[in-house]
């Protein structure tokens, strides 16, 4: 199901490129007609609630509500609901129109946006092509700072890279206001999926009045105006976040959902409580050790969604032990994926020798040697690295692991230090902190080995490959590799998908003879949805969850 699913609808390509007009000519002229981006779909014969209110557990505190600097899937979540960009996506993640209602490109250099007239932000004032241009050139002014200077290079906007690292002025960035409702982006070099990387939350329109009057304040509840479907009410830190309906949105008669609450939750076990009493109605996982039965006695609350996202292991690379590929490698051959997604997850958790997913649209990787052994041969492997590199009975491999507060990542913690202690005979201590100070503590490479992972911005493989890159912000191993970097720069510049997928492949390959990081498993996320929730998507593979598509049914 999963995989003819995701190649059927969440291709960007077969649903904007109809007729697989860019597989045939990646020239070939491209116009997008107008499509429906309604918001609640409710069949007939259902009747709705008199309360239009729905409590979402969410996986942290969010960190920050800037859609310029969200980092994280918790900030993501919140940010989706109370901000719109060009594009948002269908139930089924396919790329439709949000505050643009076309696109046309002739070469996929030159894209141009037609925006739709009846878009406002919550204080009744249009959403304008000028929103636009402000909020990028504010995201990559050196002066800010965005935590996503990384993904917006990779939209390879003209002078992008060299506006970011200071080489060059903001205004001569590749983005302008052709009018009030027509925006225009020139690129460097050809992107075929830029349209579906405007749907980021770093590409968001921002309200440059409210944010340069209140400055970082902008994003309290007092101050904050937003252009989505809903917009913030009361933010109280470590306990819920309140949005209320935006009666301006121009979707509004559509939305059926009047408020959302966010509850932040770093315990699964916790949220699962606050479901089964009726305070909470979405989950954002459950807790493994409990899958098995709360799918066999809550079948019609449990969900399971695949995500396009890889849950794995980095290595800093910077320091030792791990400086040593010979180290990197004789780890990740002892991580035994089957037992983390069979015996741990219990989700349907999928594992993963590769970075990209499985699934991903297009392009599927060659699997690394180590995938096809059997786990004897790679313990057996694991160990001769190790004695290799010098560690033995009499210099035991020793290691601080680095995880974000949640259950389901401390159960695998537990499990992977146990794996190291018997193959390796290594010495693990295992440390886990709340969101906020994890986010601190990786960027700053105070780790030896971190739990994270990555889900895609959109459904191509550069979305994972990019991550790794020398400059890259997100790159938690602190990796560095000429050839590793030649292989993206020539997959990004190739002029066909055959070219573009071969240096992927060599890009995965080059990953895994050098192992900065050990993917562990694509994810398949479970959660417990109320029943009279409305709305639920079960097929968008990038975990898209947008309020304004639910909504409550009458008991």
């Amino acid at each position: 199901m999963f995989k003819n699913n995701n190649l059927k609808n969440n291709s960007f390509k077969s649903h904007i490129f109809k007729n697989n007009t860019l597989q045939k000519s990646l020239l070939a002229s491209l116009v997008l007609a107008s499509l429906s981006a309604t918001a609640a779909t409710i069949p007939d014969s259902v009747k709705l609630a008199d309360e239009q209110h729905i409590v979402r557990g969410n996986d942290a505190e969010v960190a920050t509500l800037d859609p310029a600097n969200a980092e994280g899937l918790p900030e993501m979540h919140v940010i989706r609901d109370m901000f719109e960009g060009l594009v948002i996506q269908d139930k089924d993640g396919n790329v439709i129109p949000g505050v643009a209602t076309s696109w046309e490109t002739s070469d996929n250099k030159t894209f141009v946006f037609k925006l739709r007239k009846d878009a406002k932000w919550s204080n009744g004032e249009p959403v304008t092509a000028h929103d636009f241009v402000y909020s990028l050139k504010r995201a990559i002014n050196p002066s800010f700072a965005s935590a996503n200077g990384w993904y917006l290079k990779l939209t390879k906007i003209k002078n992008i890279d060299a506006i970011i690292d200071g080489e060059k002025p903001v205004d001569s960035i590749g983005i302008r206001a052709l009018d009030d409702y027509t925006l225009e982006y020139k690129l460097e070099s050809k992107v075929p999926y830029f349209v579906a990387m405007t749907g980021h939350t770093s590409m968001m329109p921002l309200p440059q009045s409210v944010v340069e009057k209140y400055g970082s304040k902008w994003v309290s509840p007092d101050n904050i105006v937003s252009n989505g479907a809903f917009t913030l009410d009361e933010w109280v830190i470590n306990e819920r976040i309140e949005l209320k309906k935006n009666s301006q949105y121009w979707d509004s008669k559509d939305t059926v959902l009047n408020a959302v609450t966010y509850i932040p939750f770093e315990n699964q076990t916790a949220a699962m409580m606050r479901y089964t009493s009726g305070e909470v109605d979405i989950t954002s996982d459950v807790p493994t050790q409990l899958a098995p039965k709360l799918k066999k006695e809550q079948a019609d609350a449990y969900k399971v969604v695949p995500l396009l996202c890889t849950y794995y292991y980095a290595f800093n690379t910077t320091k030792a032990p791990f400086n040593d590929e010979r180290v990197r490698k004789a780890a990740s051959y002892t991580m035994m994926r089957d037992i983390i997604t069979d015996g741990i997850t219990q989700v349907g958790n999928i594992p993963a020798y590769t970075f990209t997913h499985k699934y991903i649209a297009g392009f599927k990787a060659t699997q690394p040697n180590y995938a096809s052994w059997t786990q004897a041969q790679r313990d057996e492997k694991a160990r001769e690295l190790l004695a290799e590199a010098g560690y033995g009975p009499e210099n035991p491999l020793k290691m601080k692991l680095l995880y974000n507060t949640s259950e389901n990542n401390k159960s695998i913690a537990v499990g992977i230090a146990s794996m190291f202690s018997k193959n390796l005979g290594a010495k693990v201590e295992l440390e886990n902190q709340e969101w906020k100070s994890y986010l601190v503590a990786r960027k700053a490479g105070e780790f030896d080995v971190i739990r994270t992972s990555w889900c895609g911005d959109y459904n191509e493989a550069s979305t994972f490959l990019t991550l790794l890159t020398s400059d890259s912000d997100g790159n938690y191993a602190f990796y560095k590799s000429d050839s590793y970097d030649k292989a993206i720069e020539n997959a990004l510049s190739a002029t066909s998908e055959s070219e573009r997928y071969k240096y992927y492949d060599e890009s995965e390959a080059i990953l895994s003879k050098d192992m900065p990081i050990a993917p562990i498993y694509y994810y398949m996320q479970a959660r417990l949805v109320r029943p009279n929730v409305g709305g639920f998507p079960t097929n968008n593979v990038e975990g898209r969850i947008y309020s304004k598509d639910l909504y409550r049914i009458a008991d």
